[in-house]
């Protein structure tokens, strides 16, 4: 056994032991050491209290204690060994340093399925979150994104859920990309079971990552703090679909505390599923509408999306001089030359070399010794680009 080994035998024992987030917990691992924190429960050396938990009830220790005698790290390895994957601890070089950002809220280890390296995809990767009962749009757009993201080399980071995380994960697995599902049960056990599926395919091309241990179910509980691991392996999180009470906003607000960049994409303004995402645009949100403009944000300097322009109209290429013609002539009725000359604030000579320009264009049209626009001023419909 390396001098490793105890410390990873403990904390796959404390995945028994600990709930998620259990900030108590961290400290007594900051104090003790795992290795320390688990003989203290099992030998029940030292009173619950000043001396050993300070800070930490009796009952929550009598909790940890009475798991402890029931946790057996052994089985675990060897069960997730035989699934393909691996426990990870602090320390390791595959652990994502960015989850010491946690501080004491950090997962005591992560149990990891798949073939990729956890750390250097966590340091290139965006969540891409929102509403299980989500919208044909939410689905569409979440897919959409996902897509544009793998083609870019980045790493899509969900939570395997219905909706919104399922279509993500799709759409990054679609393109050839990669994508990490962050579960709030054992990552041997299919949830929800309709994705059984969709996370074999994970697990095969991509990672299933939890902090509990194999055979640990879900909780309500266990959901909402699974949110803060997502949100501390990415670099930003996209919230594409959330009502006002939802779990995509806690990983947000945990992304945003974590200071991570903090995305939403808008949505009607009469769906409650995109009030959330409104919410937080009105806050700490940054509104984006497809992967370029997500990667501007989290990518490096100069990765910058593209410029966004309605469509150009004929009149657009007009010289600046030409196109002041144009905006000279009146909207309905033939005007005379030295009106229009008046009006646009040139010389007659010059206005009317630009107005055989326009004509030429197919903007205007002559009446005996006047001039008007085609069409009651609307864009000719065979116009040849161009101008001076």
């Amino acid at each position: 056994m390396t001098a490793r080994e105890p410390d990873r035998l403990a904390r796959a024992a404390l995945t028994h032991v600990v709930e998620p987030g259990d900030e108590h917990a961290g400290r007594a691992l900051r104090r003790h050491g795992a290795a320390g924190f688990l003989r203290l429960l099992r030998e029940g050396g030292g009173e619950p209290g000043p001396d050993a938990f300070p800070g930490t009830g009796a009952r929550r220790v009598d909790g940890w204690r009475r798991r402890s005698r029931a946790a057996v790290p052994e089985r675990d390895l060897d069960l997730v060994a035989r699934l393909g994957g691996r426990f990870l601890v602090p320390g390791d070089p595959e652990w994502p340093s960015q989850l010491d950002d946690l501080a004491d809220a950090r997962p005591v280890g992560l149990w990891v399925r798949g073939p990729a390296d956890l750390r250097g995809w966590a340091l290139r990767s965006v969540a891409v979150v929102g509403a299980r009962a989500c919208t044909s749009y939410g689905a569409h757009t979440a897919a959409t994104l996902a897509a544009g993201l793998a083609e870019r080399g980045w790493v899509v980071t969900s939570g395997a859920a219905f909706g919104v995380d399922g279509a993500a994960h799709r759409g990054a697995l679609g393109s050839g990309g990669a994508t990490v599902a962050v579960l709030a049960c054992g990552v041997d056990v299919p949830y929800p079971p309709g994705h059984a599926g969709l996370l074999r395919r994970i697990a095969e091309q991509g990672l299933v990552v939890g902090e509990l241990p194999p055979g640990a179910h879900p909780t309500r509980g266990r959901f909402v703090l699974r949110n803060r691991i997502i949100a501390a392996l990415t670099r930003g999180t996209v919230v594409v679909e959330a009502e006002y009470r939802s779990g995509s906003l806690v990983t947000a607000r945990a992304a945003a505390r974590l200071g991570r960049y903090v995305m939403g994409v808008p949505g009607p303004v009469t769906s409650g599923l995109s009030a959330g995402v409104h919410e937080l645009l009105r806050g700490e949100a940054t509104l984006v509408t497809d992967a370029a403009e997500i990667v501007e944000l989290v990518g490096a300097i100069g990765q910058l999306a593209p410029t966004r322009r309605g469509p150009v109209l004929p009149r657009d290429l007009l010289a600046p001089d030409t196109a002041r013609v144009l905006e000279a002539l009146p909207g309905r009725s033939p005007a005379p030359l030295a009106e229009i000359a008046a009006r646009a604030g040139g010389h007659p000579d010059h206005t009317l070399a630009k107005l055989y320009e326009l004509h030429s264009l197919g903007f205007v049209e002559r009446r005996q010794d006047a001039w008007q626009l085609t069409n009651t001023g609307t864009e000719p419909s065979n116009t040849r680009h161009g101008g001076t």
